[in-house]
């Protein structure tokens, strides 16, 4: 079973919600799993050799919440290659924005543009389709544990 680091970033919780749920799901797997919301980047590098899952919104135009941006700027300045790390993501936003999941975007090309190994498709999340996101996901969630 895989060992995944879960990355958070939040503005109002539902991408925490959304992470809580998915470590819970990927734990009844067999996998261990571990939420983080303020991580760091030596928190990052503790799963180069693992797995990571991002789980983000997406906020003003298009960009990453506050929460995550400090790890995002240390991967794009100080960590680059990373060809052994595999990763899946989870994007939340509302497609009544022209950068529906614009976080979820961004941070996906930055890991493809590193050399990481995306497993399954990215789950884009509509805010405005979707009451309850952490429910939504649980399919997703299953289906990507399975592929670890």
């Amino acid at each position: 079973m895989a060992k995944i680091g879960i990355f958070v970033g939040t503005v109002y919780g539902n991408a925490l919600a959304v992470a809580e749920e998915a470590q819970q799901v990927l734990e009844q797997q067999g996998h261990k799993a571990e939420v983080f919301e303020e991580a760091t980047l030596e928190q990052w590098q503790e799963y180069l050799q693992q797995v990571v899952l991002v789980v983000t919104s997406t906020t003003g135009q298009g960009d990453l919440p506050d929460n995550i941006q400090p790890l995002y700027a240390e991967l794009c300045d100080q960590l680059g290659y990373q060809p052994d790390l595999r990763y899946g993501l989870i994007a939340l936003g509302d497609s009544s924005y022209d950068t529906f999941c614009g976080g979820g975007h961004t941070f996906d090309e930055l890991l493809q543009e590193q050399g990481a190994k995306r497993i399954g498709e990215i789950l884009l999340i509509d805010a405005i389709e979707v009451v309850e996101p952490e429910v939504f996901a649980q399919g997703w969630v299953e289906e990507w544990g399975t592929l670890l």
